[in-house]
């Protein structure tokens, strides 16, 4: 029985600037006996997954952060021609192509690359602007078997398809995928056991867009790269991000040094400073405020109904004194004068 090497083809999407969206499918064929369906494809809008596609079910349904919800608007996307062309591959066989969009007016690019159990393949760029299609040809029966011009004519599809599923669904799902979420962020301190040293952590998390820059400080510099671990941007359950960075340092050091961490966000207007064992948290921050001016107005408001209560009975007690001296001084003055001589 022939062992089936199954390996995620790990595809870096186009940086997104400020402005601009992508549009990618993912898809994976895999011959043999496997867990995983025939085939599969995941679709993605920025990098937001929101449309899922498989050969067990043949139902290309909608991916929202609680799971499906409706049928996503793909149109005539060449799933089944996919699908197709990828069959009679074995092993594994994985796909990814898209779009970018650099504003409404922007014609965009499209991109493509193939990859056979884990290595690199074909890759095809097509430049909208210079209607031109770039090939790095890697299998050399791929371009035995290929008619140029043919390629370009299907390029310039896929393109004018792909940009316009791109605005469709950012329409739809403008909501998920423009969303701003801020970090919250922490500097953490870990003392390690085999050393009198301790391990300095920086993490960010809770945050979308996914890009960020999270940098370690000493003294108010950045710490150089070949000193800190981690950085790998990780996904979290709620379509938001986390990233951390860590630095060992000894007992001396920190004795010796400050060290701080600076998060730099789209969701925020300035850069982010935080100190050991201090976080950052909108929430947490716009609510502690609130909370402690509130009970400063209850504190108030009880000052002033006690001094009220007061003033009002001691008014009352003041009129009752009066009014008892009075009715004895009049009792005294209707007394009768007795004669002295008498």
């Amino acid at each position: 029985m022939m062992r089936i090497l199954f390996i995620f083809y790990s595809f870096q999407i186009l940086s997104v600037k400020s402005g601009s969206h992508s549009f990618w499918m993912f898809s994976t064929f895999i011959k043999g006996g496997t867990p995983f369906p025939e085939y599969q494809a995941t679709f993605l809008l920025d990098d937001v997954q929101f449309a899922y596609y498989d050969s067990n079910d043949f139902t290309l349904v909608h991916r929202g952060v609680n799971g499906p919800e409706r049928t996503p608007d793909l149109g005539h996307v060449p799933i089944g021609l996919n699908y197709k062309d990828m069959r009679y591959s074995i092993h594994v066989l994985q796909k990814a192509s898209g779009c970018q969009l650099q504003g409404i007016d922007d014609v965009g690019t499209f991109l493509s690359k193939d990859a056979f159990n884990g290595e690199a393949g074909d890759a095809h760029y097509y430049d909208a602007q210079s209607d031109s299609l770039h090939t790095d040809w890697v299998w050399p029966d791929a371009l035995e078997n290929t008619w140029p011009g043919g390629a370009h004519i299907a390029y310039q599809w896929f393109h004018s398809r792909c940009i316009e599923l791109l605005k469709t669904n950012l329409e739809k799902e403008k909501n998920r995928v423009l969303k701003k979420m801020m970090p919250r962020v922490r500097l953490l301190q870990k003392t390690l056991s085999d050393s009198a040293g301790a391990l300095l952590t920086c993490l960010a998390t809770g945050f979308y867009p996914r890009h960020i820059n999270l940098t370690l400080l000493r003294d108010g510099q950045p710490v150089s790269d070949h000193q800190i671990t981690g950085g790998e941007l990780l996904p979290n359950g709620d379509e938001t991000y986390q990233m951390r960075k860590s630095l060992e340092v000894s007992a001396e050091e920190l004795q010796h040094h400050r060290y701080t961490c600076t998060a730099e966000h789209l969701s925020l207007d300035n850069n982010l400073d935080v100190s050991l064992d201090h976080e950052w948290d909108l929430v947490t921050t716009s609510i502690v405020p609130s909370v402690l001016i509130a009970a400063g107005l209850v504190c108030l408001a009880g000052v002033l109904a006690f001094i009220i209560w007061k003033r009002t009975h001691t008014g009352r007690g003041s009129q009752t004194s009066l009014q008892v001296n009075t009715e004895a001084s009049e009792e005294y003055t209707n007394v009768p004068t007795m004669d002295a001589n008498a």
